[in-house]
């Protein structure tokens, strides 16, 4: 059964720090591109953060560039999504997402209909 899990979601202080962790059974990781998205309370879901699977290309929208980090473990069949920095507005709950094939472009790698398989998502609260 192909299944993916996300943890490490929480309540945070602004300006503070959690690591997402998107962990994958029934299937290796390695073969897959990955994307982190999120969706807020009466917003759409929307793409954060990619990372593919041959070359290790990462793709991140504006508003977290340079605050979060998307790495992959394959050895332990883990993505991650480091989040530095956050701010109100990152509140959300984040899910990881897997395609079998590498996003040819920014556009793709960020939108929902390219992923095949979803995790049910981890929550996300930045306040004081």
């Amino acid at each position: 059964q192909v299944q993916l899990v996300e943890s490490g979601g929480g309540l945070v202080q602004p300006g503070g720090s959690l690591r997402l962790s998107c962990a994958a059974s029934g299937f290796t990781l390695d073969y897959y591109a990955i994307g982190w998205f999120r969706q807020a309370p009466g917003k759409k879901r929307v793409g954060v953060s990619y990372i593919s699977s041959s070359d290790g290309r990462t793709y991140y929208v504006d508003t977290v560039k340079g605050r979060f980090t998307i790495s992959r473990d394959n050895a332990k069949n883990t993505v991650y999504l480091q989040m530095n920095s956050l701010k109100p507005e990152d509140t959300a709950v984040y899910y990881c997402a897997a395609a079998q094939s590498d996003s040819i472009s920014y556009y793709y790698a960020l939108s929902a209909a390219t992923y095949d398989y979803w995790g049910q998502g981890t929550q996300v609260t930045v306040s004081s």
